[in-house]
Parts: structure tokens; sequence; C-alpha cells
């Protein structure tokens, strides 16, 4: 009798620069949802508020690319360990799969919550980057049986002509594919921020970027060098000769915050040039990083879902306790829609916000260095998952 074995997907081969540089993003995340609490707007002509804004870009694009990796170096650990090619994407596929489908799950009901701090699921609901995050993970567990060169051109492709589906019909599918906004259900309005393209053209170029990573660390820095100031400089050139060729616009924002002002939702390829292009080049120094910095930066790195599960509500909880200190009430009511908040008089000075910012930082470390720590020890097949 053949008993036929399904090969469990092995731990994916730790990285260090991986975990310090999407370590990094996961404390710049944190920037902005102070943000959205403190009612300073996303971005404007003032350099404080725009940059304060801007440099959370990267968090995303970072955050769904070394996704994309972490997936790929799963792979390589499983084939390097002598797993049968089949029986191991099988593995991986059933992996990825899963923790997609509760990430999709996650976004609606616990983190809408810790938003919110709301159980009124009757009138807002939020397809947010988790939801993103989750949809194109199940979308990676059909792409990863691909050749691998297959998977690369799916990848240019789906990022380099995202904007053919501008040519789509509106309507609910093509907002949830591409153009992001407002979907009517008849129930709860569903706020569409993070559509599936051009992220999962994303996901799929940072899968075949855990080739790279698994090289020679000489060929390895050498590569990320070169793709990485090639994307920045790209980018410097594009973005700085359309910026320059069209007129100053009503605000008469400076020639550099009108040239990083690139579209986000959803992502176009500018956006993703400038903030992937840095992110490549610094990896090299991710490896080579000491002191404890790098080590905070890398117990984040470890733990992203946790650190992203629980950053929320401690944000949402330090910010009522300032909105008390300052006004004499929490103004929760301002929050039932977040991250969607417009609060027009009374917001946080910048200086606050970074105030805020550092205290939740400081009191996510303990938390996230125990369960890294637990992680590491117990190897535990649920901890895959966060």
């Amino acid at each position: 009798m053949t008993v036929t074995r399904t090969v469990a997907p092995a731990r994916a081969t730790r990285v260090h620069s991986v975990d310090v540089v999407r370590g990094a993003v996961m404390v710049l995340m944190a920037i902005d949802h102070v943000r959205v609490y403190s009612g300073v707007p996303a971005g404007g002509p003032t350099a404080g508020v725009f940059f304060t804004r801007w440099v959370t870009h990267f968090c995303a694009p970072v955050f769904v690319f070394l996704a994309g990796t972490s997936a790929y170096l799963m792979a390589s650990a499983g084939l390097n360990a002598g797993s049968k090619d089949p029986a191991y994407k099988k593995g991986v596929s059933r992996f990825l799969l899963t923790r997609g489908a509760i990430l999709v799950v996650l976004e609606p009901t616990l983190i809408r919550f810790c938003w919110t701090f709301s159980f009124d699921y009757s009138q807002f609901l939020l397809a947010g980057v988790i939801w993103m995050l989750g949809v194109c993970m199940m979308l990676m567990a059909a792409l990863v049986w691909l050749p691998f060169r297959a998977i690369t051109a799916f990848g240019v492709i789906v990022v380099v002509g995202q904007d053919l589906l501008q040519a789509l019909p509106p309507g609910w599918f093509s907002q949830f594919l591409y153009y992001g906004g407002e979907v009517s259900t008849g129930g709860p309005t569903i706020n569409v921020l993070y559509s599936i393209v051009p992220w999962i053209g994303v996901m799929a170029l940072g899968y075949t970027f855990g080739a790279v990573l698994t090289r020679d660390a000489a060929v390895r820095d050498r590569i990320c060098l070169r793709v990485g100031l090639t994307a920045t400089a790209g980018f410097m050139v594009i973005a700085g000769l359309s910026t320059y060729l069209s007129s100053n616009g009503e605000d008469g924002a400076p020639f550099l915050i009108r040239m990083l002002n690139q579209r986000k939702y959803p992502a176009s390829q500018l956006f993703l040039l400038m903030t992937l292009g840095p992110a490549i080049a610094v990896m090299p120094y991710g490896d080579r990083a000491k002191g404890a910095l790098a080590r905070a930066l890398t117990v984040f790195g470890r733990v992203p879902m946790f650190y992203y599960l629980l950053h929320i509500p401690v944000i949402h909880i330090l910010a009522l306790a300032v909105w008390y200190a300052r006004s004499g009430s929490t103004h929760a009511s301002n929050f039932v829609t977040a991250p969607y908040v417009r609060i027009p008089d009374g917001r946080w000075p910048l200086w606050l916000l970074y105030v805020v910012f550092a205290a939740a930082v400081a009191l996510l470390y303990p938390a996230c260095a125990r369960y890294a720590d637990y992680k590491a020890r117990t190897r535990a097949r649920w901890t895959r998952y966060i």
C-alpha cells in the first residue's frame, strides 16, 4: 500500500536584512497611524506635514514585497532540506491560501474593531492593507506553481501595465480589482482602500527577489545595489522631468514636494519606483546593521503580524488619553470610521504626534520581543500565521 504524504512548509530561512528592513517599515507605519488619530491631514504643502505622511509611503510597498520574498524563502528552505518539489509546493501553496484567508477575515472583524472600538459593523467596513495582503497571498498560492520566469513576467506586466485597467467599466468588481473607493452592498459601505492591482504584481516580484537573497553575499549585494539604485534613479529622472514640465498647480507647492507626491491609490509605477528602489538598495546594509537600533528593528521585523495587530489598539488608546488630557473629552465619535478620520479643529502639533509615536513603539517592543523569543523557541505551527 502506498501512502501519500503532503510535505508541510518549513520555516523560512531567516535573512537578517529582511527582518531589519521590514522592522523599519513597521515602525514607520506607526507614524501614519498616530497621524490618523491626531487630526493631522494626510499630506499638505508644508514640509513638516508632507514628510510626516511621505515617509510612511514606504510601508505598504515594502511590506507586500517582502511578504512575497518570505514565501520564496519558505519554499527555498523546504527544497534545500530535500523535499520533493511538487509535494513541497503543495505545502507552501496551502499555507499561503490558509494564511491569506485568515487575513481577509481579520480585516473587517478584529482589525476594524481595533481601529474604531465599535461593534457596529452595519455602516462601515474597510478593505485595507491586511485585506489586500490576504487576497494577494491567496493568489500567490496559485502563482507559485508557475515557472519562475513566468512569475517574474507576471509581476512586471501587472505593475507596468496596470493603467490598461482604466478601460474597465465602473462597478464593484473593478473597484476591488483596481479603482478602489466606496462599494455599496445594500448593507454596510465597504471602503476599498487597497485594491488588488498592482499589489499582486508587487508580491510576485518580491517572490522572485527572494532568489537574489539566496545568492552568495557579494553577488547578492551587487544585484541589490544595481537594481535599487537604478529604480531610484529612474524615478528621479522620470518624476523630475514630468514635474518640471507640468504647471505649478493651484497650491503652489515646492518642486520637491510635487515630485514626491505620487499616486498611492492605486499605487502608480512611479510610486513603486520611489519606494521600492531605495528599500532594495539598502538591503545589503541591513545585513551589516549592528547595535541596539538594529536589534530592535529585527525584533519587529520577525513578528510583523503580531506587531500590526497590537499597534493599532495601543495607538488608539494612547490617542484617546491624549485627547482627553488636552480637551477633557476623548472625542471617540471622531474615530467610528477610522482610519478615515477628519478633524478640522484642534488637531495635534507635530511634536505631540511624534511623542505619542515614540511612546507607542516603546510600549510595543517588550511584547514583540517576548513573542519573537517564544516563536523561535517553540516553533509552534500556529505561530507561522501570526
